[in-house]
Parts: structure tokens; sequence; C-alpha cells
């Protein structure tokens, strides 16, 4: 019988169930869930919060993170300055990175969105806007939102990955899981 977790990682936790890079043990998967024989489907760096996903099932667990499937991945990015409509129109279509060119991105600016206090909070600068912006990627590289937006200008002060393909965060606080039946 397939497995599916949905899981709202916190910041600051490893996206693996064991900390093999540390001597100060650091928090992983496992201080929040307990059930042998599933394993995640994509990454969330430790610095980003969100959904995650976990599986027993092996083709499920490439379906969601293989880019080659193009599951969309939509995230709340609180970035810094107040980003212009040229800006957001460089992440539509696409943006130049060391690996080379992103797939466009839908990308839109909302307004801020009710989310749970953050530990630690961000740092803010008085001198300095921020904004929220709604990203949908369908490919997953390496710390790619972060590496887009800081592309067009505007570093990642926080990223909290909301959905990916159907599935979302809705009724998850930090740290929850949820079996999706």
């Amino acid at each position: 019988m397939t497995k599916l977790i949905l899981f709202n990682k916190p910041f600051g936790v490893l996206p693996q169930f064991t900390d093999r890079g540390s001597e100060t043990k650091r928090p992983t998967l496992s201080n929040f869930i307990d059930l042998p024989g599933v394993y995640p489907a994509g990454r969330l760096d430790r610095d980003s919060e969100g959904l995650m996903m976990l599986t027993n099932d092996g083709k499920l667990q490439a379906r969601i993170s293989d880019p080659k499937y193009k599951t969309p991945k939509t995230y709340l990015v609180q970035v810094e300055g107040d980003v212009a409509e040229e800006n957001l129109a460089m992440l539509q279509q696409g943006v130049e990175l060391k690996d080379g060119l992103t797939r466009p991105a839908e990308v839109e600016r909302i307004d801020d969105p009710e989310l749970w206090e953050r530990d630690p909070p961000i740092r803010v600068r008085k001198s300095v806007p921020d904004c929220w912006l709604k990203l949908t990627i369908s490919e997953g590289r390496n710390r790619q939102v972060r590496r887009m937006t800081a592309a067009v200008g505007h570093p990642t002060l926080r990223l909290v990955r909301w959905s990916i393909g159907d599935w979302s965060l809705e009724g998850l606080q930090p740290g929850e899981w949820r079996a999706d039946e």
C-alpha cells in the first residue's frame, strides 16, 4: 500500500532522517516523523520552510522529484526590494544562471501571506523595503528560486514551498504532517 506523507518542514530542519555532517546534532526529519519505510521525494534546503513529501513508492517519488516530469512547485518568497514589472518579466521568461537558462516561471506579486512566525525571524533593514512573490517553477535545480531572485536583483529573505502539484500545506503548521489518502 502506497504511503504519501505531507510535511510542513520548519526552518533549520535538515531534509533527511540523519545528520551526518555536523558535530552538533541538528534537527532532522526523524525529530518529527516516526514512520518506517518512507523517504523524501525531493529536497528542501535547511534554510527553507514548507511542504516536503515523503513516500514508500519509488515511482511516485520519481514523479514528484524528477525534473523530467515537470511537476509544478509553488513558493511564497519574501525578497529584498520592491520588485518592478521588468524583473517579474525576466523571471517569467527564464533567468540565466551559471548552470544555464531556467524554464519560464509563473510569478506574481502578492500581499503579505498569513504565515506562522519564523524562528529565528528574518533580518529586517528599515532602509530596504521587501515584498512577497508567488513563484511557480517546473524544475528543481539546487537552490533555484534563491538564485533566480538574486539574478534579477532581489535576494530571497524567506522561502516557503506552499505546494507541489495538487498537494499543498493547507492546514499544516510547522512540524506537522498528515497522510494523504
